[in-house]
């Protein structure tokens, strides 16, 4: 391997760890914010929902159509992706069944609980910004392969892309990093998991070229992108927004809502 080539493999690995670990970015936010604000929490909670519904949506779902299309054609690639979206869907919510009714914030509780409704508000919170930090780690590891095999190929593009992900990438700590805070009220703990759930990128990097480059392929990415899609958009449904309402008043969840789904509509038009 030449020099020109180990340069380009330590830029594409470079721009994967920037785009990555700018979700820490946004679990800063946590650091200046008061956490008895029960407001803000609903309008950040909004905001996540926003965040994972709008990309799901109009940047995930379409993608794996696309990709699935070329593989399977026009009717048939649509099918597999509309198929793996609710495949996601099916799974997430498999694995909140599978939550003992006690630990489970979503199943009702009897009387004898009542003195007990703030701790299950923390563990609810817990349990979600758990959750939001699987299903984000998951979508950012196939990301990291394409982020580093697009800078691979062509520098320049690579840079883009690894811009539009990190941009994107700060809300995306925000989902995290909010209810893992206001469940602990530990500014440490809230930064750690967005900050982990970024490093999926690089290490989606390092494994897509040791391990997967030969076998990558536009129907195993458009498989789990459909699949993520699916996953954040039941957990925005089943947690974020019931919690957004919960914890403050219709107008200020659905505002939150909305914002989210603003700034990460703008971090894909400034890059598109």
């Amino acid at each position: 391997m030449g020099e020109i080539e180990l340069s380009n493999l330590f830029f594409a690995f470079s721009i994967s760890i920037l785009a990555g670990l700018s979700t820490g970015i946004g679990s800063f936010i946590a650091l200046f914010v008061k956490r008895t604000n029960e407001k803000f929490l609903s309008a950040a909670l909004g905001f996540s929902a926003g965040v994972m519904i709008y990309v799901s949506m109009i940047e995930i779902f379409p993608e794996a159509r696309i990709l699935l299309e070329s593989a399977y054609g026009s009717k048939i690639g649509y099918w597999v992706t509309t198929l793996s979206f609710f495949m996601g869907i099916q799974l997430i919510g498999f694995i909140d069944m599978l939550i003992p009714s006690i630990d489970n914030p979503h199943e009702i509780q009897n009387t004898r609980n009542i003195n007990n409704v703030k701790m299950i508000r923390k563990n609810e919170l817990y349990r979600m910004g758990l959750m939001t930090a699987i299903a984000l780690t998951i979508h950012n590891f196939p990301e990291g392969i394409s982020t580093f095999i697009s800078s691979l190929k062509d520098p320049t593009l690579g840079l883009t892309i690894g811009i539009a992900i990190a941009i994107h990438n700060i809300p995306e700590g925000i989902a995290v990093a909010i209810p893992i805070y206001y469940a602990t009220g530990s500014r440490k703990k809230a930064f750690n998991y967005s900050f982990i759930s970024g490093l999926s990128e690089p290490l989606g990097a390092i494994v897509g070229y040791f391990l997967l480059i030969r076998f990558l392929n536009d129907t195993m990415f458009g498989i789990i992108f459909a699949t993520v899609a699916g996953i954040m958009v039941y957990i925005s449904f089943d947690e974020l927004l019931p919690s957004a309402e919960r914890y403050g008043e219709h107008h200020i969840a659905i505002f939150g809502l909305i914002s989210g789904m603003v700034v990460m509509a703008l971090s894909l038009l400034l890059f598109a």
